[in-house]
């Protein structure tokens, strides 16, 4: 095991309540046309931060990561909250084949979401 690895997993270990950014951490546009200032609002982006993913009106944890074998991909355990409810789903992550956005895959749901600034 890699001297990184183990690092990083000693350091999970010892600081469980502190949440690591995910390699899809980013400002998404919902559509075309969306205004990328307003974050959780219909018509607006969604963001992934530090592990959070912020849709419309709901905010989920995205935790036990799973690395997807042969694809650049993972599966997430989906703690959500919103409109008063909560609940748990999986999700797929992964970046679209440009690497310009964002593809996540709910149970029968998939999503491409381009990212509202492109990174150099």
């Amino acid at each position: 095991m890699q001297i990184r690895t183990k690092l990083t997993i000693l350091i999970a270990a010892l600081l469980p309540g502190v949440v690591l950014a995910t390699p899809y951490d980013g400002i998404y546009r919902q559509v075309a046309n969306a205004d990328c200032a307003l974050v959780g609002v219909d018509g607006g982006s969604i963001e992934i931060r530090d592990g959070l993913f912020h849709g419309v009106e709901t905010q989920c944890r995205m935790v036990n990561p799973v690395n997807v074998v042969n694809m650049d991909a993972t599966l997430y355990d989906m703690e959500c909250a919103g409109e008063g409810a909560q609940w748990a789903e999986r999700a797929m992550v992964m970046h679209s084949a440009d690497r310009l956005g964002i593809i996540m895959v709910w149970n029968g749901y998939a999503f491409r979401y381009d990212r509202c600034e492109i990174p150099e």
